[in-house]
This record gives structure tokens, C-alpha cells and sequence, in this order.
């Protein structure tokens, strides 16, 4: 049985979710595995089948993924498509009337596709692996630190009183004249009520005649 050597370094994208047939995107995958990078991306771009636009949208993430990593990155020339797989994602389901009442069913598919690419054996990355290096252990920091030589330590002292301020009496107001006259004199209440009593009796003894007429 053969057996088949997996790269150490792999740079992969995925798209889940996509509105395709997994059958439909499996046709355009099997294309395009194993070959490199420039080759799999002319034959995806003459391909026309609708799911080589989904599947060239992976592969481009995939290799931008590659050239930008941060601590290994490879240029796309050195590239080549290690392995291109297509998973059943989940179907939605749609109904169509049909004649005489019936009901024609409609299975709407999707699909995870997912692009992994490797460097190609003896080709150098761009920016290599740094080597680790040991931690420096953090020095413990001093509850209180120690003031300075010649610094002026500060002491809080006694706040002093403010200084009594001297209020000056304001001149008298002269009254003026038409201060000084008198106000009116309300009128009296004896006054008011007398009145308040001829007019009640006034209407009383109009009410009483006409009660009397009648």
C-alpha cells in the first residue's frame, strides 16, 4: 500500500456554507489537486462550471494566508495545491405545486469546501522560523522605593487661618418723597358688608313678590 507523505508546513482556507451540490464542486476540486499554485488558478479561471469561481475565491485565501504568515511566509511561485476536499453541508428544503394537488419537493444543497496548500520540497520561506529564546524573568517590583539622595522630602504641615476681612457699613438711603407719602387706605370691612346686605335683601324681596304674583 502506497503511502503518501503529508508536508510539514500547510497554509489552508475554508468556505463553509456554500449554495453549491457537493457533487458539482467535487468535479471542480479533483482539477486542481497536486498541481501548483500558477497552473491551478489558469485552470479554474477557463473553467465552466459556476463552482470554479467558489473554489478559486478559496484558493486565493489560501495562498494570501501563505504569504502573509507572520513568522513563515512563501512566495506563490513555490506553492502547490497539497489537498482540495468538498464536505455535504446542510440541505435546505423547498416545495413547488404540481398538477392535481400534488407538491413537487426541492432540495437546495450546500457544501464546505476546503484548499490547503504546502511549499514545494526544497523551497525556502521568506521569512524563517525564529529560534526560541528563554524568557528573562521579571524582576519583583518594590512595595514602597526608597526616596532619592539631596531629594526634598514634603511634610504636611499646619494650614494657616485666612485673614479676617473688614466689611464696611453701607451709608444710609435718604427717604424720598414719594417714599414717605402714605399708602391708600383699604377700604373698611363694615363698609363692604353693608353693601353684601342690601343686595341680599334687595333680591330676597324681589323673590318674594314674584312668588306672591304668582
Amino acid at each position: 500500500m502506497a503511502t503518501v507523505e503529508t508536508p510539514e508546513v500547510e497554509f489552508r482556507a475554508e468556505a463553509r456554507y456554500v449554495r453549491t451540490a457537493p457533487r458539482k464542486a467535487q468535479a471542480v476540486v479533483a482539477e486542481i489537486r497536486g498541481l501548483p499554485v500558477g497552473q491551478a488558478r489558469s485552470t479554474l479561471a477557463f473553467m465552466t462550471r459556476a463552482a470554479a469561481r467558489d473554489v478559486a475565491k478559496v484558493l486565493n485565501s489560501a495562498i494570501a494566508n501563505a504569504e502573509s504568515h507572520p513568522t513563515s511566509s512563501y512566495d506563490a511561485e513555490s506553492l502547490y495545491v497539497s489537498a482540495a476536499l468538498v464536505g455535504s453541508g446542510p440541505t435546505l428544503k423547498r416545495w413547488q405545486a404540481r398538477a392535481r394537488g400534488r407538491v413537487g419537493r426541492i432540495r437546495k444543497r450546500t457544501c464546505h469546501i476546503t484548499v490547503r496548500v504546502a511549499p514545494i520540497p526544497g523551497a525556502t520561506a521568506v521569512r524563517p522560523v525564529p529560534a526560541e529564546q528563554p524568557r528573562r524573568a521579571r524582576r519583583p517590583r518594590a512595595d514602597a522605593e526608597a526616596p532619592a539622595e539631596g531629594a526634598v522630602v514634603e511634610t504636611p504641615g499646619v494650614e494657616e487661618a485666612p485673614e479676617a476681612t473688614v466689611v464696611e457699613e453701607a451709608p444710609p438711603v435718604e427717604e424720598s418723597a414719594e417714599q414717605s407719602e402714605e399708602a391708600p387706605v383699604a377700604e373698611e370691612p363694615e363698609e363692604r358688608s353693608a353693601g353684601w346686605r342690601r343686595i341680599l335683601e334687595q333680591t330676597t324681596t324681589g323673590l318674594l313678590r314674584q312668588s306672591e304674583d304668582a
